[in-house]
């Protein structure tokens, strides 16, 4: 053998075994996705606040928020701090609870030992959100804590003192935005519940029914009544109808009563049917509402429902390559982008839908139409796929963008709680300007808020593990959601 020709063979020889490598080193399995699902739900009891329970698990927490509600004479314990602060939005919080419902609607049979903990965080935010919705008449509750102050101040929950300031929406100042995500997030929870617990099931039908018909009646949006309380932070930029078609959908879907479906079929085209949307978030549902309503479609061949299969088919599309109707943005490494500041939210919940679509589409015989090229559901769950192991560490940082997953991971996440020495290492408070030392300290978070899944790298694929950043390094509540049960998917396929 040549010189040349013995080069050209070990050349060889080492890329396959580099390549094998590679794969090897990111050939997770299904136990690797256990792992992450349960961390993945773990996750909420670091941003539980009210009383926790004596089976709490991060126990690096402790009680918080107990007098939440007090300023407005009403009982607003409990519920979830949305992302590295310590306020209880009721718009992400609310769009949670829906995803976690859907996640486990669709992929709780793949939870396995897991199911229990999942219902569990759900019921943290229902048992929250429907205090919210019934501690008085004609109100529902949408947020505790001001923004602003609370943002000046890195203090842990334990600690807080900063204003529990109790914002609300009525008949004279609406919100029918987070009113219809409240009906949403109680009516998907009702299915959850509705073989293990039928009491609280019905209980939660039935308010998501009461919110919803608030929801309606009194039309606006909560960025006009509440303003600076909520804007910049959650402002609805989508406005409200995208919540009302969401919300009726779900209420349809949880109680199958005619009048929600001859709701949808009325009022559709002016509530967003006929728009084509490529971003589901916190703020805007018209894309889950259309995979959510093509399953009718899909089911019954209900011919109202034929528009919400083809907008599906066009958001589906708009995310896959090489289809004639691709239009996503992708980073180097393969990352779908959307956004400089927690873009992997729109991540998860791209992942999710895909999979969810494939879902529908593999147990009904149909296809996603992209132009004139049919795709399959394999296409989908392949492309979901990617999504998933990028977070998880099959990306070229090499790291997971999960707290607690994988070897390499976030160590400075953008979180009070978890930033600051824990209450019990730590028993003395730690006052608003003193916790500064350790928001801007470059040493590692002293508790690990695991499963937390961060705001993710940029479009070039780069991560700066900064606590400042908090674009990139902050966690949040429905980062996480639509994850769970992607993650239940991969588990068990």
């Amino acid at each position: 053998m040549s010189l040349a020709a013995t080069f050209s063979f070990k050349i060889q020889i080492l890329c396959l075994t580099l390549c094998s490598a590679a794969l090897l080193s990111y050939a997770f399995t299904a136990q690797d996705y256990s792992s992450a699902l349960e961390k993945s739900i773990l996750f909420y009891e670091g941003q539980r606040s009210g009383k926790l329970p004596s089976n709490q698990r991060q126990t690096w927490r402790g009680d918080s928020g107990l007098s939440d509600g007090s300023a407005d004479h009403v009982d607003l314990v409990g519920g979830y701090y949305d992302a590295g602060d310590n306020v209880k939005f009721g718009l992400p919080m609310a769009f949670t609870t829906t995803l976690l419902a859907w996640s486990v609607i669709e992929f709780g049979g793949s939870m396995h030992n897991q199911v229990e903990n999942a219902r569990a965080a759900i019921r943290w935010g229902t048992d929250y959100l429907l205090k919210a919705a019934t501690a008085t008449p004609g109100t529902l509750y949408v947020q505790v804590g001001d923004p602003n102050l609370d943002h000046k101040c890195w203090e842990r929950p334990e600690d807080m003192d900063t204003p529990r300031n109790v914002y609300k929406v009525s008949a004279q100042s609406p919100g029918s935005d987070v009113a219809a995500e409240t009906a949403a997030a109680l009516a998907a929870a009702s299915i959850v519940f509705k073989d293990s617990d039928p009491s609280y099931s019905g209980k939660l039908l039935k308010t998501a029914m009461n919110v919803f018909e608030f929801a309606d009646k009194y039309r606006g949006s909560y960025s006009d009544s509440i303003k600076s309380g909520v804007c910049p932070f959650y402002c609805s930029y989508s406005g409200y109808h995208d919540e009302l078609l969401w919300g009726a959908s779900w209420i349809h879907k949880a109680s199958q009563d005619t009048s929600y479906l001859n709701y949808i079929t009325s009022n559709g085209h002016t509530l967003g049917a006929d728009d084509d949307d490529y971003s589901f978030s916190w703020d805007d549902k018209r894309p889950g509402t259309k995979v959510l309503l093509a399953k009718e479609f899909l089911e019954k061949s209900t011919e109202e429902f034929q528009l919400y299969k083809a907008h599906s088919d066009n958001y589906i599309c708009s995310l896959i390559p090489g289809t004639s109707t691709f239009q996503a943005q992708y980073t180097p490494g393969g990352l779908l982008f959307k956004d400089s500041a927690s873009n992997l939210q729109y991540v998860t919940t791209s992942t999710f839908l895909l999979l969810t679509y494939a879902k529908y589409l593999n147990l009904h015989g149909g296809v996603a139409k992209c132009g004139s090229s049919p795709i399959t559901s394999e296409k989908l769950i392949a492309q979901a796929k990617k999504q998933v192991d990028y977070i998880l560490g099959d990306n070229p940082a090499k790291m997971s963008y999960m707290v607690g997953f994988g070897d390499r991971f976030p160590q400075h996440v953008h979180h009070r709680g978890s930033s600051l020495p824990s209450v019990h290492a730590h028993p003395d408070k730690i006052d608003c300007n003193n916790g500064f030392q350790y928001h801007d300290s470059s040493s590692p978070n002293p508790n690990p808020l695991v499963g937390a899944v961060v705001g993710g790298p940029d479009s070039q694929d780069n991560f700066a593990d900064d606590r400042n950043n908090y674009q990139q390094s902050e966690p949040a509540t429905y980062i996480n959601a639509p994850l769970v049960g992607a993650l239940a998917f991969f588990s068990a396929n």
